[in-house]
């Protein structure tokens, strides 16, 4: 009896899977082109700004260096941040 290979790679065609990487790691990441991670730290990063805002009326650059120089801040923030500076990407915050 000849055996029949079968391929185990499913065959659809036009249904090509795209993975994506985080802007900032090489992580596989979601549509917002941030890691799991990288995304929590971003989410945090935004929500606080409004409390820094009202209380010291920063700069959204200002504030992301001030996260950099922060020994506290953690590391994944300090990327984000980092990452933030560098490619000029402005605030992104919607007043609710």
């Amino acid at each position: 009896m000849d055996a029949v290979f079968q391929s185990r790679v499913p065959i659809e065609r036009g249904k090509e899977e795209k993975k994506l990487n985080c802007k900032i790691c090489s992580r596989e990441a979601s549509e917002d082109n941030y890691c799991e991670l990288h995304m929590k730290a971003y989410e945090r990063i935004v929500k606080k700004y409004e409390f820094w805002k009202r209380a010291l009326e920063i700069s959204w650059k200002d504030y992301l260096s001030e996260i950099v120089k922060n020994p506290l801040t953690g590391e994944w923030a300090k990327e984000v941040a980092e990452y933030l500076i560098k490619s000029g990407e402005k605030q992104n915050v919607t007043n609710g």
